[in-house]
């Protein structure tokens, strides 16, 4: 027996599911239709049945675009087998009892970046308890604390609600930032990649976070020039040039631990900048010092293109950045990200606002990008293939290849299209259920309450309770 699924078109008018999802088991006589609830079960006990070591797929028939050195393969197959792509070509062949998927010629793509968020640090965004991507140990406006060992990944709950929330709609992972507040300081501390496949510990090394400009003066005594004095210090104290016990030092001896890590060449340090007179300085403030640099945001950065090429520095954008919010955006556009990689800078992307509650956005950024003049390759990378590099992970994550974990998105449609939705996502080749707290939502406000005659409560309660 060989078993099989297909994405077909749906014969019904789902009000959200423009296709349905059907298994077939087909032997030599007979095959049997699921519906879409009775799939996913089917999927389940079939991946239980073949063990959690014994995991083996075939996508066939896909428009496989690989984020990679192979680019789009048409009519394409991945093989997938215990967690890891196999291998990704034409014809290939199903081991016996192998999942088989046919794509019918629909896009298949790594799953995607999430941007820079505070999922699993973050539940309810109004509700301090449930925040926990910030430090502010000072006293009161006018005492900075710098705490560079502060890493936000200790505090990652892997069973937030917002992990399948994102993760349904083809976000595989994402990189958690840590912030700043009053209290704290422009070095707001560390985090990491971590794969919302529910496992709890983060992938990849540690990024130190930092905020520059005119937002953030209020935490270096309401100067921007201050923070290129603060960071200076910070480096004089790590190379000894200042004692742990002078009175004006600002690292605790875990601090200058954590710091010295990043400088000399280290980790990467994620800068939130947008002026191009601060990015200019922070090139040559990296370059003196010899850290590698990250941007986020980049608003102006279009501006100084050619020397963020040279120095081999990425810049992850809003490309829903336009008119100026504030003076350190005045030259905003939505083609910065266009501009920059004609000028052959390294682009991905993330998001300004409640990036964590709405990541599944990221993919329309993507999109605003590309219709503002970005190639469409490039708007696909700056979600795969650009954050996996730059954060030290593609080793196993960002591109469809032999060798990388089978963490895979089949798509409705163009993935970087909002009409588009994830049919299905598998994270080390196993099918992720397609269903979130949203979507269970959605599911009870549709069902039809029965009449209050006949003793029936609101639609909003179960079935089990009317």
């Amino acid at each position: 027996m060989r078993r099989f699924i297909e994405f077909r078109r749906s014969r019904h008018n789902h009000p959200v599911d423009t296709f349905e999802l059907a298994c077939c088991e087909r032997d030599a006589g007979w095959s049997r239709w699921y519906s879409p609830t009775r799939s996913f079960l089917f999927i389940g006990l079939l991946l239980a049945s073949m063990g959690a070591g014994a995991q083996e797929l075939l996508i066939r028939n896909a428009t496989v675009h690989t984020a990679g050195a192979q680019g789009t393969l048409k009519n394409a197959d991945v093989l997938v087998s215990g967690g890891t792509v196999r291998a990704v070509g034409t014809g290939l062949s199903a081991p016996a009892g192998a999942q088989v998927v046919d794509a019918q010629g629909r896009s298949v793509t790594p799953t995607l970046f999430g941007g820079i968020t505070e999922i699993g640090l973050e539940e309810v965004s109004g509700e301090k308890d449930t925040v926990d991507n910030t430090l502010a140990l000072g006293a009161d406006t006018k005492q900075m604390t710098v705490r560079p060992e502060f890493d936000v990944t200790l505090a990652y709950n892997p069973d937030s609600i917002l992990v399948p929330v994102t993760r349904i709609e083809g976000i595989g992972w994402t990189l958690l930032g840590a912030g700043t507040a009053t209290g704290g300081s422009i070095v707001a501390g560390q985090g990491g990649i971590v794969r919302l496949d529910g496992s709890a510990d983060p992938i990849g090394p540690r990024e130190l976070f930092l905020r520059i400009g005119g937002d953030a003066a209020g935490l270096s005594g309401n100067s921007r020039a201050a923070q290129w004095m603060i960071l200076d210090q910070l480096i004089d104290e790590v190379r000894g040039r200042i004692s742990p016990d002078a009175n004006a030092a600002l690292l605790t001896p875990a601090g200058r631990a954590a710091l010295a890590k990043y400088i000399g060449g280290g980790g990467r340090v994620v800068v939130e900048v947008d002026r191009a007179a601060d990015i200019r300085q922070l090139l040559r403030w990296s370059q003196r010092h010899n850290v590698r640099v990250a941007i986020a945001g980049g608003a102006e950065a279009w501006r100084v293109a050619p020397m963020l090429a040279s120095a081999k520095v990425p810049v992850f954008v809003n490309p829903l950045g336009n008119l100026p919010s504030d003076f350190d955006k005045l030259g905003s556009t939505m083609e910065n990200a266009a501009r920059l990689r004609a000028a052959g800078v390294q682009v991905g992307f993330t998001q300004a606002g409640d990036a964590s509650h709405n990541a599944r956005k990221i993919r329309q950024l993507a999109g605003n990008a590309v219709a503002n003049g970005l190639a469409w390759e490039d708007g696909l990378a700056g979600l795969t293939r650009v954050p996996a590099e730059t954060f030290g992970v593609a080793d196993r994550l960002g591109t469809i290849a032999p060798g990388k974990r089978a963490d895979l998105v089949l798509w409705s449609g163009d993935p970087l299209e909002v009409n588009a939705v994830a049919l299905q996502v598998w994270m080390d080749g196993r099918a992720i259920p397609m269903r979130s707290r949203q979507t269970e939502l959605r599911d009870r406000y549709l069902k039809t309450a029965a009449p209050a005659a006949d003793g029936g409560l609101p639609r909003a309660y179960p079935a089990s309770g009317r």
